[in-house]
């Protein structure tokens, strides 16, 4: 019986796309997740939680690769904590994870960045603990998902106004290209940080709102929203971004129209 690969946060919105993509690749899958689930198509599960550490070391225990995928709007850093700790006695042997352009770039040292932003620091404080662990590992940084701004979209679609962020774009990529180029990365030797991964194009946050808008035929004002700060700054000028590496081939529109069957 072959090792098998740990991926954390595997029923998730990543996770379960890379999940089917490594079982396909021949891998035997363990999936760590908070809520129980019967074993199926050959993958395993574990129940623990990454924020507590509850079972880590069951979940970790002859695995030599783990994808961590497990993510949320803040305690990242906490719980790639835990996950280290465990697959550093374990002995994994390659550890990767999946960060976000511009981790490194958005500032996040006041109360205002870290309320509008705190997620880039959340993840920027995960990757060095990844990168300090002393495990071999391979970070891939990747511009917003389709899936998270599509949800984005149907919230503030539902305000009679919708502020947009004034300056600020995004680069949308398809969940299934990180999840594609996430899984070579884990059949591949540990590579440290990767080149970032963004979608085929930039678009402004009104302009986003507005194809999803057209997409469902409703209609709603959009108001223009200057928000403070340096992480706001940061945004405005691009620093979410990786426009050298557009190498995703999805668009918006075409996630859209697949999505909501328009």
């Amino acid at each position: 019986m072959t090792a098998p690969v740990l991926v954390t946060g595997g029923t998730g919105t990543l996770g379960r796309l890379v999940v089917p993509r490594l079982r396909d690749a021949g891998c035997d899958v363990r999936v760590l997740s908070r809520r129980d689930h019967e074993a199926a198509d050959g993958i395993e599960f574990v129940t623990g939680d990454l924020a507590t550490g509850e079972r880590i070391e069951a979940a970790v225990d002859g695995a030599r690769t783990i994808v961590h995928c497990a993510g949320s709007s803040k305690g990242d850093e906490d719980k790639a904590r835990n996950l280290v700790r465990a697959a550093s006695r374990a002995g994994a042997a390659h550890l990767v994870y999946i960060s976000v352009v511009g981790a490194d770039r958005i500032p996040t040292g006041s109360r205002v960045d870290r309320a509008m932003f705190g997620y880039f620091g959340s993840k920027l404080a995960a990757e060095r603990i990844v990168a300090d662990s002393g495990l071999p590992f391979t970070t891939l940084r990747a511009t917003q998902f389709h899936d998270l701004l599509l949800t984005v979209a149907q919230q503030m679609a539902k305000l009679p106004v919708i502020p947009a962020p004034a300056g600020f774009r995004v680069q949308p990529i398809d969940t299934a290209e990180v999840a594609a180029r996430l899984v070579e990365l884990t059949l591949g030797k540990p590579a440290g940080l990767v080149p970032d991964m963004g979608g085929p194009r930039a678009y402004g946050i009104a302009d986003l709102l507005r194809g999803y808008l057209r997409a469902v035929h409703r209609r709603r004002p959009i108001a223009p929203l200057r928000l403070p700060g340096k992480g706001a700054r940061a945004f405005r000028d691009g620093a979410n971004l990786a426009p050298e590496q557009a190498v995703g081939h999805r668009t918006w529109e075409d996630f859209l129209a697949e999505r909501l069957g328009t």
